[in-house]
């Protein structure tokens, strides 16, 4: 396994559109272990597409089961993930691997209905609430080259500068 170098803003590559997976064979398997590798890696993430190294196929990695009070599935390996259902709306705050200087605050909807299907092909099915579901959302964004600051309500108002903490203090 290796971690992936993460494109950043302003790479223009993350605008790009993924396409559809059609083999779900060992190098696939491979790229999922290297994506899990990668996200890992990263401080805190709790998600990870595969645009945000450089692969443009539809395939999200997101496990938000370290968060304590958390309704979820555990850890999760999407691949031509498609919402078939969401309904209410909440404001939360968002970071990203790929903006690592900012977080924001986003329009979600509360809840989702989810098919996708796993690393060997077999078709997956999942109701999702809460910080789940605005995870999952998030990731798939990438998957159509969006960002979290592209649906900021206001970047004025609702875009914050991340704080750095010195070592031995809380992590970003």
């Amino acid at each position: 396994m290796a971690v992936l170098d993460i494109l950043t803003l302003p790479d223009e590559r993350l605008r790009q559109v993924s396409q559809s997976v059609t083999r779900f064979d060992a190098e696939l398997r491979a790229f999922v272990a290297d994506l899990e590798e990668t996200r890992l890696a990263g401080p805190a993430a709790v998600g990870i597409a595969a645009p945000q190294v450089g692969r443009f196929e539809r395939i999200v990695i997101v496990d938000v089961s370290g968060k304590k009070g958390v309704a979820n599935h555990g850890h999760l390996v999407l691949v031509n993930p498609e919402i078939t259902h969401w309904e209410g709306f909440e404001v939360g705050r968002e970071g990203c691997l790929s903006v690592p200087d900012f977080t924001g605050n986003v329009i979600r909807a509360t809840r989702i209905r989810l098919a996708a299907r796993d690393p060997h092909g077999a078709e997956l099915q999942f109701e999702m609430e809460g910080f789940e579901a605005r995870a999952v959302q998030h990731e798939m964004d990438h998957l159509d080259g969006l960002l979290f600051v592209d649906r900021v309500v206001s970047r004025r108002t609702d875009l914050f500068q991340r704080k750095v903490y010195q070592k031995g203090g809380p992590t970003r």
